[in-house]
């Protein structure tokens, strides 16, 4: 039995009823999004439409950063010594090039020397902005600036212009003091960082360079300028299409620093060193001035503006003789007998007559020890006048601890050591003077075995300016400055202005606190170490320059301990000799200039090697002051008779054997005397007794 189909026929208004429904849903949804559309497109197009019109202009032009010329530095004569040149460079765009690797390639081929850069082309390009042009090689030739135009079209990416690259005309003469520029890295980045400052965006391009080393650090602010830019029109993929010198800005530059240093005795300080090494400061004793602060050997500052390749780099910081270190402000050394005159005053100052006399037999006898002096024979009877001309260490072992390890230390810190001094730049060392303070907190600070107990015999060594004593030559410069002004406690200037605003003036100082009666003992001991035939400077301190004569103190310090035994030989192994040292001031009746200069290592000691090489630098300094010149070419008053001294005088006893700290160049020929100084001219002179 099979069943029929059956078939069921809907209502037609039910039918209608369900389209009607889904009509009007789809229509309204429709017209919901019509009206959202519209709404939308009114907000772009009419309320939006200027700020959208913005974007798309900045979409259409880019505004890259372009560096300010950085700032000179000149010397006090206007003499630039820190300037810029036009250097040509070529640079790569890394959005701009389809491969990296094969115009790195072709670009190898124009100039082969990029070959050996390559991987540090490489990292930078890598790591600069999008479309920022990085330098892949600088101060092309003139050749390859045209090698580099000529294939430009087929290097996609690649681009050579001309800008300002850093030039330091008179190479390691102001290495250090002036420093030199580099590219910014990842710890300059983070310094700023870590103040909570916004890193200025011009640090990121490739092309920019900071202040490293001395002034150009210090003054990095003042000498950087402000960025300026170009405004230029970019295509879809961000390639330059054309400039907006409307929208461009001019970049500013730096301000530039002018120094107190004078370029000619800077040279001629570099030039009188040599080979050696160590570091000579040269002041005005007026006003504070530095004409000189040269630190030997040197380097070429030239070298690390591109970036210093590693083995020069290398080269440099393994050389024994250390020319990255600045030897007049950080580099310290023991002062040796240029430290006298600071315990001569604290002698003065504790009571002790300078016409008290010591009997020098060679050495002196303190406990079970025999604290030599530099002449085996012995000086004979000695006064404060003579020990200081003929440096006689027996003088000052017996008279140290009737003073005291503390007032020498009181005195040391009046005459400038221990201090750093406000002269602009960073990296000064402090040295060390030694007191029974300072060797409780030395022991405290590094748990000493000792109790920090000062012992007399101490006190021995750092009357003769040894022992735990270290100062620099800026240190040594304000010393002998503060004594030849006799009144005021001169302060060292480096910088005179800024941008044009002049910086204080060094000639408002505090007064010095030490008497002037016994400054003028010191100084007519200084007198007698360079005019006198017995002093330990004679023959090295003449100057040739009419009347005008140094007043100065020879100082030779040993560099190592040499227990019971001599120095030995002069001709030892570099790093096993003694410094030499060297201090005067010029015209000693009428003190204008003062110089420190330290030899480190030098082959023989002050008198042999310090002393004729600051004599050197002194005269070039006078020569160059028009009031010196005049009393220079002036003529000569009539020469009087000098009597020789008698052959018992202290100082000149025969048959007396010089080992070497301070070799005295005895019994020349006696110079003609010098022009009486006027009763305004300068500090009174000490006569000492004649010996007994």
């Amino acid at each position: 039995m099979s069943s029929e189909p059956s078939i069921f026929f809907a209502d037609p208004n039910e039918r209608q009823g369900s389209f009607l429904r889904r009509t009007f849903v789809l229509g309204g949804l429709m017209t919901l999004g019509g009206l959202a559309l519209g709404g939308r497109l009114a907000q772009l197009q009419v309320f939006q439409a200027h700020q959208y019109a913005t974007l798309a202009s900045q979409n259409q032009f880019n505004f890259r950063l372009v560096p300010p010329p950085r700032g000179r530095i000149l010397d006090r004569n206007g003499i630039v010594i820190a300037g810029n040149r036009p250097s040509f460079r070529v640079l790569v765009v890394r959005d701009e090039t389809k491969d990296l690797d094969q115009t790195l390639d072709l670009l190898g081929r124009l100039l082969p020397d990029t070959l050996d850069r390559r991987r540090t082309i490489i990292r930078e390009v890598n790591a600069a902005p999008r479309f920022s042009p990085v330098p892949v090689k600088s101060d092309l030739t003139w050749e390859e600036f045209a090698r580099v135009n000529l294939y430009a079209n087929e290097l996609p990416g690649v681009m050579a212009d001309m800008n300002e690259a850093r030039f330091y005309p008179y190479g390691g003469a102001f290495a250090h003091v002036i420093g030199y520029v580099a590219k910014p890295n990842d710890r300059d980045i983070k310094a700023i960082q870590d103040r909570g400052e916004k890193v200025p965006e011009i640090l990121y391009n490739p092309g920019f360079r900071i202040g490293r080393q001395g002034v150009e650090r210090a003054f990095d602010s003042d000498l950087r300028g402000e960025a300026g830019g170009n405004r230029v029109e970019v295509d879809a993929r961000g390639r330059v299409v054309a400039e907006d010198i409307g929208g461009s800005r001019p970049a500013q530059p730096g301000k530039d620093v002018v120094l107190t240093l004078d370029t000619d005795v800077q040279n001629r300080a570099l030039e009188v060193y040599g080979e050696e090494s160590g570091g000579c400061v040269v002041m005005d004793v007026r006003n504070g001035d530095i004409l000189c602060m040269v630190s030997a050997p040197s380097f070429d500052p030239n070298l690390f503006v591109g970036g210093v390749p590693s083995r020069v780099y290398n080269a440099l910081r393994d050389y024994e003789r250390k020319p990255l270190l600045d030897k007049a402000i950080y580099g310290t050394f023991p002062p040796g007998s240029t430290f006298k005159m600071t315990t001569a005053l604290a002698f003065l100052e504790a009571g002790i007559d300078p016409k008290e006399r010591v009997n020098c037999t060679g050495g002196y006898r303190y406990g079970n020890r025999t604290f030599r002096c530099w002449r085996r024979g012995g000086h004979g009877s000695m006064d404060m006048h003579n020990a200081i001309k003929n440096s006689c260490d027996t003088y000052f072992y017996h008279l140290c601890n009737r003073a005291g390890v503390d007032k020498i230390a009181d005195i040391a810190g009046k005459l400038g050591f221990g201090h750093t001094f406000d002269i602009g730049i960073a990296g000064q060392s402090k040295g060390i003077v030694p007191s029974t303070q300072w060797k409780r907190d030395y022991a405290a600070a590094t748990k000493w075995d000792d109790d920090g107990t000062w012992y007399p015999g101490e006190t021995l060594s750092v009357s003769i300016g040894q022992g735990a004593l270290a100062v620099n030559a800026l240190q040594l410069a304000v010393m002998v400055s503060r004594i030849a002004n006799g009144r005021k406690a001169i302060m060292p200037r480096l910088v005179k202005s800024v941008g044009g605003v002049n910086r204080p003036e060094g000639d408002d100082f505090g007064d010095l606190p030490i008497s002037v009666e016994h400054l003028d003992i010191v100084r007519a001991g200084m007198q007698a170490v360079a005019n006198d035939v017995t002093g330990t400077a004679y023959r090295a301190s003449q100057l040739g320059l009419g009347d005008i004569q140094m007043a100065g103190k020879t100082g030779t310090a040993q560099s190592r301990d040499y227990g019971t035994g001599s120095r030995g030989p002069r001709d030892a192994v570099w790093t096993r000799r003694d410094h030499a040292l060297f201090v005067a001031f010029a015209p000693h009746d009428a003190p204008r200039y003062a110089i420190a200069l330290i030899i480190q290592h030098a082959p023989s000691g002050g008198a042999a090697d310090a002393a004729p090489k600051a004599r050197e630098i002194m005269k070039t300094v006078l020569l160059k002051d028009p009031d010196m010149r005049a009393r220079i070419e002036r003529p000569l008053p009539p020469q009087a008779t000098v009597d020789t001294p008698d052959e018992g005088e202290a100082g000149a006893a025969p048959g007396g054997e010089v080992t070497g700290q301070e070799a005295a160049e005895v019994l020349r020929p006696p110079p003609a005397a010098p022009a009486a100084p006027s009763a305004t001219s300068g500090p009174r002179p000490y006569v000492p007794e004649p010996p007994q």
